[in-house]
């Protein structure tokens, strides 16, 4: 008998947990940026409509970065014009600039999401910007969106550790990711790019900030620790957490970067604590073991492997 026939994982909640979390489903997007190959429109809308009949109810859906830059997402007007958005879920995008929002209104999005760097080498490979003038490339933008109806997402990168730097200074992020919200920025998400953060570095970071309630987090699995992390934030008041269905992902900019967090692998450790998400998690197993057959290879998802069939 395998673990969901046998009523697994027992119900058992934990303290100063919140009662519900939102998954920010990154996949579509941050997971499938990161493959040797483009994957064929058709199959990402699949994938697309698989989340959402699993229960997801946010699927950051592609980005209009430069094709030059991540050729994976160069069919994003295409994705956009084929989708079939399901009712009570959302679709954003991520744009890098004005040019990248002219595109996404063109597209009817409805929700974006901007993506800085907390550290001055990152700004700099990442954004071909200093760390002090990537916001003014990021003003225009906000305004814009905010302007034509938008919902504006930040998000930071390098929050926990930079290769090039090492370890990032707590009061830099905290004041990157303050002027983005005080920009017009609903929620920002804190990344762990590299997947360097442990628990307590996790508690401090989101200690600096102002305002708990408006902060997700994005970790990367790159040494283990994205579960251990995720707890962390969840006990600090955080109640949206970026993860990838399948493991899928990394950062194309940042060579030690491997897989965002499992979403299976998160909803598992939810699920235990009893904490709603409204996802159906045989539903998403089923999904990343189909995506994992047409890219070629088995799922790095503890939970995937360990519940597929």
């Amino acid at each position: 008998m395998g673990a969901r026939e046998a009523g697994l994982p027992d119900v058992v909640p934990s303290g100063s947990l919140p009662s519900r979390v939102t998954i920010w489903e990154v996949g579509a997007r941050d997971g499938l940026q990161n493959e040797s190959v483009v994957v064929p429109v058709s199959v990402k809308l699949e994938f697309l409509a698989r989340l959402a009949d699993a229960g997801l109810t946010v699927l950051e859906a592609t980005s209009f970065v430069h094709p030059k830059w991540v050729p994976q997402l160069a069919d994003a007007a295409e994705l956009l014009t084929g989708l079939s958005p399901r009712p009570g879920v959302t679709y954003p995008v991520l744009v890098p600039n004005e040019r990248g929002l002219d595109r996404a209104l063109e597209a009817g999005v409805s929700h974006i999401a901007i993506f800085a760097s907390a550290t001055e080498t990152f700004a700099s490979r990442n954004l071909n910007r200093t760390l002090d003038s990537q916001f003014e490339m990021f003003e225009p933008t906000v305004s814009r969106a905010l302007a034509a109806g938008l919902d504006v997402r930040g998000y930071v990168s390098m929050c926990f550790g930079d290769p090039w730097e090492g370890a990032v200074p707590r009061a830099q992020v905290v004041a990157v990711g303050e002027r983005l919200l005080d920009m017009g920025c609903s929620q920002l998400s804190l990344g762990d790019t590299i997947g360097v953060a442990t628990p307590g570095q996790v508690e401090s970071l989101l200690e600096g900030f102002r305002d708990v309630s408006r902060l997700a987090v994005h970790f990367h699995d790159t040494y283990g620790q994205a579960l251990a992390n995720t707890l962390a934030a969840l006990r600090c008041g955080v109640t949206t957490v970026d993860s990838s269905a399948g493991g899928l992902g990394g950062c194309p900019y940042a060579e030690s970067a491997t897989g965002n967090l499992a979403t299976e692998d998160l909803v598992w450790m939810l699920d235990g604590l009893g904490i709603e998400t409204g996802v159906d998690l045989d539903k998403l197993v089923e999904t990343s073991v189909w995506m994992a057959e047409r890219l070629g290879r088995p799922s790095p998802s503890r939970v995937v492997r360990a519940l597929a069939k």
